[in-house]
């Protein structure tokens, strides 16, 4: 089945915590996510505020908030965000279910932060040609 395009795309906000006053959480969140798949759209709209935009067929909001955490992040642990996170989480999941969208068995992280590991300079590379690397 076909979701609705209204359904599909999904607009939320992602608070964090204001713990160091030079933090700036969400341009973090925002610079990190913009190369995921199935993000749409990153707009911090302060230092502690992510306006996001992503779809539902290829991420969902309970990966996302993991792959912050795993990137160090605090997201706002409140009674209303967690709330609302876990309001969220639920209705995006019985949305996937009804339609047939297999979640990828917690491949979905790995695979951000492998795309972000291969996109960036760093010196975590083996300059040696592949038939030197198996040699030794």
């Amino acid at each position: 089945m076909d979701i609705p395009e209204t359904d599909r795309i999904k607009h939320r906000q992602i608070h964090f915590r204001d713990l160091h006053p030079e933090r700036n959480d969400a341009e973090t969140a925002a610079r990190f996510l913009k190369d995921v798949e199935g993000v749409l759209d990153t707009r911090p709209a302060s230092p502690v505020l992510l306006n996001l935009s992503y779809d539902i067929h290829q991420i969902c909001l309970e990966e996302i908030d993991t792959a912050l955490r795993e990137l160090g992040l605090h997201l706002d642990n409140g009674l209303l965000y967690r709330m609302k996170r876990a309001l969220a989480y639920y209705t995006e999941e019985t949305l996937r279910e009804n339609h047939g969208i297999k979640r990828a068995e917690s491949q979905c992280t790995k695979k951000v932060f492998a795309r972000r590991f291969e996109s960036i300079e760093h010196g975590c590379r083996d300059q040696r040609p592949e038939h030197w690397r198996r040699y030794l």
